[in-house]
């Protein structure tokens, strides 16, 4: 009589290619020291307690949501860390303390495990704090409002965005775009300083950690936008290069848009993921209520997100 042997088969993926979900977060919170510290130095140790505070209390909230959940403890992951920085990188130095723990709650609680933790998650979790943050207090995130009695060690520009929604392109013609990509404009800890931004950007999409379809096709909807629009009114709107040097875009292109379980996973959808979200990007700057658009562009295309992936292109070949 033959015995029967029990076989147990997983679901797929039946290989695995060694990579980890710690190594993604700490590579990508690597990259982005090349754009914190020049903040830090900007902003002085009011920007470095805003960061720390950030990255964690949102380790603190996982770790707290861990243990009354009963499952296994996943800090060691740093993608709880890396929702800090991110978060921190967006807000101005200046910001109270409990705006920075309410916003890491927000992320890494209602924007991420109540949805069953990383990987599950349909919108970005930072997206979603800052949503929360600009629609709640607007105040302490509107960047003119918050560092208007702060000392800076260089000479900053007025917040670019709100000149050129306020007063028109003419407003920003005189501007130096180096300096503005050098980081002297007023905005987030990490946003500011351009090059940082997208040296970091490059090399994450050259090892493998963001989808360059995503991120290029993102500044390119922003790019062909924004020239339509200079072109329709060049004396109400600021051209393509000015869009792409100020506010959230960089850090959007490669740290918002790219989050791995909100975004499209094939080729064509990538793309025109992207370009949707750039061109969003340019509308609510350029006639929305907020002065910049890419958080609500981020969220918007995340939740559209499951119907643009199902696009396929039909298969070439001969039918039997």
């Amino acid at each position: 009589m033959h015995s029967a042997i029990k076989l147990t088969v997983s679901h797929a993926p039946f290989c695995h290619n060694g990579s980890r979900i710690s190594a993604k977060s700490y590579n990508i919170m690597l990259a982005s020291m090349l754009a914190v510290v020049p903040g830090f130095y900007f902003y002085g140790l009011p920007a470095v307690a805003a960061a720390a505070l950030a990255v964690g209390s949102a380790m603190a909230w996982e770790l707290v949501f861990n243990l009354i959940s009963r499952r296994p403890v996943s800090i060691g992951d740093g993608n709880a860390a890396l929702i800090g920085l991110l978060a921190a990188m967006l807000l101005p130095a200046t910001v109270p303390w409990w705006i920075v723990v309410i916003a890491t709650f927000i992320a890494v609680i209602i924007g991420k495990q109540i949805f069953g933790g990383i990987g599950a998650n349909p919108f970005n979790p930072v997206a979603v704090a800052m949503a929360i943050l600009l629609v709640s207090w607007p105040d302490y995130l509107d960047f003119n409002t918050a560092l208007v009695h702060y000392q800076f060690d260089f000479e900053p520009v007025t917040y670019p965005l709100l000149m050129v929604k306020s007063f028109g392109a003419d407003a920003v013609e005189t501007m130096n775009w180096m300096d503005l990509l050098m980081g002297r404009q007023v905005g987030g800890i990490g946003t500011t300083f351009g090059i940082g931004l997208l040296i970091a950007g490059v090399y994450l999409m050259v090892r493998g950690y963001i989808r360059w379809e995503i991120s290029l096709s993102f500044l390119a909807g922003i790019i062909i936008t924004a020239f339509i629009f200079n072109k329709i009114d060049p004396e109400s709107y600021a051209g393509p290069v000015f869009h792409i040097v100020t506010g959230y875009t960089l850090i959007g292109a490669f740290m918002l848009a790219t989050e791995d379980s909100s975004s499209p996973v094939n080729f064509i959808p990538m793309l025109l993921y992207g370009a949707l979200g750039g061109a969003f990007t340019i509308l609510i700057r350029n006639v929305g209520l907020h002065v910049d658009g890419v958080i609500f562009a981020v969220l918007v295309m995340n939740m559209v997100n499951p119907l643009i992936d199902k696009i396929r292109p039909k298969a070439v070949g001969k039918v039997a």
